[in-house]
């Protein structure tokens, strides 16, 4: 097969064969899913088991997740810890990412950023396209938050969240806010805050604008990705749908507008 932009002849296998490759299932079940109508090629379903794809640059998804065919791809979710920096050397000495990268060959480096000392879900990888899409503001990637804060907060207060402030450097508003847990008698609050914004430490100035500054903030959830029940300090790789649902979330978001950096 050709490349008709190049001339230069194009490495192709069947689509069967290159599902089986990635993992997504074996070639018998990879060509049930084919027949079944459940696998898409550059967004157009195929049902021909003789259909072969280019997999450096055929986009095939199968159910609508992203299948990832690059095997040289890492990703690794880190549970950061508080007085660590989003860096991986710090020009100041102080404890970075390189302690949780160093059992890895590959040279990973994290997506976005979390200041020193919020803690919870930081994305480590390899893949320099996916983490500019992930990380950059414009694509609107969500990101849910815990806040434990002072005072206790009332519900007029979280519709003010999600109505919109206005802070030094512009109007913001929470895409979702709820309490989770007041204490009347001084003991803070908790609230859960979603947010697309990527603009420096917006939970904490969003939260002491509105009379509750942040007493300990931890990042729950990336877009698809949960922290779960992932220990302080520890990391692990992504699971494969967990990849899907990355390349599915990029994918989307470079179909979209682009058009704000890190809590």
């Amino acid at each position: 097969m050709t490349d008709p932009s190049t001339g230069d002849a194009t490495e192709t296998v069947r689509l069967q064969k290159a599902l089986a490759n990635a993992g997504v299932a074996s070639r018998r079940v990879a060509e049930d899913m084919i027949v079944a109508g459940r696998v898409r090629v550059n967004g157009v379903v195929v049902t021909e088991l003789g259909s072969r794809v280019n997999t450096d640059v055929d986009l095939v998804d199968v159910d609508g997740t992203a299948v990832q065919f690059d095997q040289s791809k890492r990703y690794v979710m880190l549970n950061k810890p508080t007085g660590v920096v989003s860096s991986m050397k710090d020009d100041r000495g102080r404890p970075d990412l390189r302690r949780f990268t160093r059992e890895f060959d590959e040279r990973l480096y994290n997506v976005g950023r979390l200041d020193a000392e919020t803690s919870g879900l930081l994305v480590l990888t390899n893949d320099g396209e996916l983490a500019h899409i992930l990380a950059h503001p414009s694509f609107g990637v969500t990101k849910v938050y815990i806040a434990k804060v002072e005072g206790t907060v009332t519900p007029q207060t979280i519709q003010k969240l999600t109505r919109g402030i206005e802070l030094e450097d512009g109007y913001i508003a929470a895409d979702k806010a709820r309490l989770l847990s007041s204490s009347a008698e001084g003991g803070g609050s908790l609230v859960e805050l979603t947010l697309h914004s990527g603009r420096n430490r917006i939970v904490r100035r969003m939260m002491a604008t509105v009379g509750h500054p942040v007493i300990d903030l931890v990042r729950r959830q990336f877009g698809p990705l949960h922290l779960g029940t992932l220990p302080a300090g520890k990391t692990r790789e992504l699971t494969k749908v967990e990849r899907g649902d990355l390349l599915t979330l990029a994918r989307r978001a470079t179909e979209g507008t682009p058009g704000d950096q890190e809590t």
